[in-house]
């Protein structure tokens, strides 16, 4: 059955391939009639394309001339000619699929052609790079094809002022990192004035390394936070308290999906410690959230591989590409309690203003589209999340670079002592060597078993990063050590010396398998890029992390069973099945991991377009009146509602109180239950007379200028603060859920239900606070013309 459905991928990405050749083959035979053209008619083609669209043509029949054309300008410009399998990668892409392309394929030039066939249509192209640094390059050099062709290009970088943002975003192809257009975003449903918005409408983007922005990114939201007053002492205190507790006794911790929870007599010794009877009392739900950062602090962030602490400061890693990520902090008080954890000062705690996931992000882009080397092993993923096919595109030249099998060892100690034997044997013969680690102590650990050889090498991490792309490109140099935390350097080409080619190409070595066979995938594709020679070997121990957390049990089980040499490599054949399915298993659980936080998401996706969508409605139209119209009636009958319970006879009824709230909300009308009431209608029925003529008093206002603009501050005031407070609740419902598998309930369906519910209570508040804002507001008014 699976060899049955691996045909079919197979002759389906076969067939497309066929379809790009045939479009490859117009291109090339427009090449001679594009090189006569003079420059000015060259890019006159600009204009005749947006005509041809303005007319009803569509993209697909431009597609094959508007490529012909940029691949003309490009070697005009950069003396560079797009390859065949540049230009099929570049359909791909056209079309809102993934191209595969192995690394030095070429990729920034093959974005080049689908960013000008769409910018043709006028409504903007977002090509997102992986950092600044590939951003800036990209567009400096890309950016000048498309410029000749008459194309504006803009650059959107973190810390430019709004108008510098707001051109970027004018411009016809803007260059980005995804996190900073996704803050954009967020910033954009912040603002108080509509002319203040950077962002137009999303239609089309390129993600260069897109399973690195897709997939490894996409476990961090990205979240925008204010700052706020949180309490050091209790936040030195809990990590007192939680440095003694003990796992499996006090607290349970599940390594392989990072979540930690308190037993019952952990429970009971924060009780003790604190003096109360019950943790879990409404009363008691803030120190609880300490107690639990606290713990998430102790014992899920490790010190110099989550985090690294300069100059008093706590710094996040990036576990992907080991950089540290600078001017991000954890948020909802994590952040202070590894501060408090490490003994540093407590910073000013974050609290979420507005977040998305990247995922939810790049799902409101219409047209998506992206290129990594290495996509294939999560195309299940790309397809269902974002509904793009993987098209695995020919190399340029043959592949040439050997990969060979894993050398496998019982300890990390023989590991290492293996690795740096490896490294002086062919540092001895000056074959360059990349050795790739997956955390800063890791690689700190290679570099002491090299200084032991006497071996000189260059050390790349989170806490040497500056010099990252200058280090890269040289580790394909004669006889050069380069020890490099993870993917980092990504997009930086790894050139060859000279003579290098002779002696093997670059040499990888990866000292520890990733939780992705894609990751070591991309370690490998560093050596042998565009037909060079290169190889690749990885040096593993069943004492890594990835046998130590996800297979305990079964690698203890096998141990006895294997046979070793001298140097403590293991023997036996089936290593490699053994190590391949641990490996597949990390992978399945990272997938429902994410899988898991989408659906967590999906609930605060759809809540968050209601309120964007009000929010926007309060900065577009200037009758804010009319908008305020149906949250008082709504108010109105929420207090009717509230006051006039159907289980109780109307006597029984709190008009007194009623009847106070409601006046409060109607201002300057004024409602009066004189005669005794009968039943519920007859309350609605006085209330809707009131507010009719509440209504019809309010609808000669609203020519008021000066009141319609203070309204729309009140309102947007209003909504913040409420969404603010939600994000707050819906952040604590979640931190819940973990407690929830000791009911039997589906935890999903609950956090759904219950986020319905808290929804529903903030919209009624939202909409309360609103007419009562808006009552005040007209007794100011009123008391001013008085006076």
């Amino acid at each position: 059955m699976l060899s049955l459905l691996k045909k079919t991928i197979r002759d389906t990405s076969e067939r497309q391939l066929k379809k790009y050749r045939r479009l490859v083959e117009q291109i090339n035979q427009l090449e001679p009639q594009m090189e006569k053209l003079t420059n000015e008619e060259l890019r006159a083609k600009t204009e005749y394309f947006k005509e041809q669209l303005a007319l009803g043509k569509s993209i697909d029949d431009i597609k094959v001339e508007a490529f012909a054309v940029v691949r003309e300008a490009a070697k005009r410009v950069l003396g560079m000619r797009h390859f065949d399998v540049q230009l099929m990668g570049g359909l791909v892409l056209a079309e809102g699929n993934i191209a595969e392309m192995a690394t030095g394929e070429g990729k920034t030039l093959v974005a080049s052609l689908p960013s000008y066939l769409r910018a043709l249509e006028g409504k903007g192209v977002h090509v997102i790079t992986v950092n600044d640094y590939l951003a800036k390059r990209d567009r400096n050099l890309i950016g000048q094809i498309h410029e000749f062709l008459g194309l504006t290009v803009g650059l959107n970088l973190p810390l430019m002022s709004p108008s510098e943002k707001k051109k970027a975003y004018q411009a016809d192809i803007t260059y980005g990192i995804g996190t900073e257009f996704g803050f954009d975003y967020l910033r954009d449903n912040m603002v108080y004035d509509l002319s203040d918005k950077v962002q137009r409408p999303y239609h089309y983007a390129i993600i260069d390394e897109i399973d690195s922005v897709l997939i490894d990114e996409a476990k961090t939201p990205l979240i925008i936070a204010g700052k706020t007053r949180s309490s050091s002492e209790l936040h030195y205190i809990a990590a007192r308290l939680v440095k003694k507790f003990e796992r499996d006794v006090d607290y349970i911790y599940d390594e392989e999906m990072k979540t930690t929870n308190l037993t019952e007599k952990g429970i009971e010794k924060v009780e003790k410690a604190f003096g109360i009877d019950n943790l879990y009392d409404l009363q008691h739900q803030i120190l609880y959230h300490y107690v639990i950062q606290a713990l998430r602090a102790h014992v899920i962030f490790k010190r110099d591989v989550d985090y690294i602490v300069r100059d008093g400061k706590v710094l996040l890693v990036d576990m992907f590409t080991g950089r540290v990520m600078e001017g991000r902090s954890l948020s909802d008080g994590l952040h202070q309690a590894i501060e408090a954890k490490e003994g540093l000062e407590i910073t000013e705690e974050n609290k979420t203003q507005a977040s998305i996931t990247i995922q939810n992000y790049f799902r409101m882009y219409p047209i998506l589209s992206g290129m990594t080397g290495t996509a294939k092993t999560e195309e299940k993923e790309f397809q269902h999340v974002y509904g793009m096919d993987v098209i695995p595109i020919p190399t340029n030249r043959p592949k040439i670079r050997i990969d060979m099998p894993d050398n496998v060892y019982m300890t990390r100690h023989d590991k290492y002592v293996a690795v740096a034997k490896e490294v002086k044997r062919r540092h001895e013969k000056g074959q360059p060597v990349l050795i790739g680690t997956t955390s800063i102590l890791q690689s700190e650990e290679v570099a002491k078993y090299l200084d032991k050889e006497n071996l000189p090498y260059e050390l790349l991490n989170a806490k040497t990063v500056e010099q990252e792309a200058e280090v890269i490109a040289k580790a394909g140099q004669r006889g050069r050590i380069t020890i490099a935390t993870n993917i980092a350097g990504r997009g930086t080409d790894i050139l060859l010396g000279e003579g290098v080619a002779e002696l093997g190409g670059l040499h990888v070595i990866g000292t520890e398998r990733h939780e992705s066979r894609r990751i070591d995938n991309q370690l490998k594709g560093r050596a042998g890029r565009q037909g060079d020679p290169g190889s690749s070997q990885f040096f593993i121990s069943l004492e890594d992390d990835m046998f130590r957390r996800f297979a305990k049990e079964e690698t203890e089980k096998l141990k006895p069973k294997l046979k070793t040499d001298e140097t403590g490599r293991i023997m036996n054949s089936n290593i490699h099945e053994f190590v391949d399915k641990v490996q597949r298993i990390v992978e399945g659980i990272n997938f429902s991991i994410r899988e898991y936080n989408l659906k967590l998401d999906d609930v605060i996706n759809e809540q968050r377009n209601v309120v964007y969508h009000i929010r926007d409605k309060v900065l577009r139209e200037e009758d804010r009146i009319s908008l305020i119209v149906p949250m008082v009636q709504s108010a109105c009958n929420n207090i009717v509602e509230k006051y006039c319970l159907l289980e109780l006879i109307p006597e029984e009824w709190d008009v007194k109180t009623m009847t106070e709230e409601l006046n409060r909300l109607l201002y300057p009308r004024y409602i009066s239950f004189e005669h005794p009431l009968e039943d519920i209608e007859d309350v609605k029925q006085k209330v809707k007379e009131a507010v009719d003529s509440y209504i019809q008093y309010l609808e000669t206002l609203k020519n008021n200028l000066s009141l319609q603009e203070k309204l729309k501050n009140i309102m947007l005031a209003v909504i913040d603060q409420n969404w603010m407070k939600h994000l707050e609740n819906m952040a604590l419902l979640k931190e819940g859920i973990g407690m929830r598998h000791y009911q039997q309930e589906d935890p999903m369906r609950l956090y759904q239900k219950d986020g319905f519910e808290l929804f529903t209570m903030m919209y009624a508040t939202i909409e309360k606070e609103i007419s009562l804002h808006l009552s005040q507001l007209l007794q100011s008014l009123q008391h001013s013309s008085n006076e």
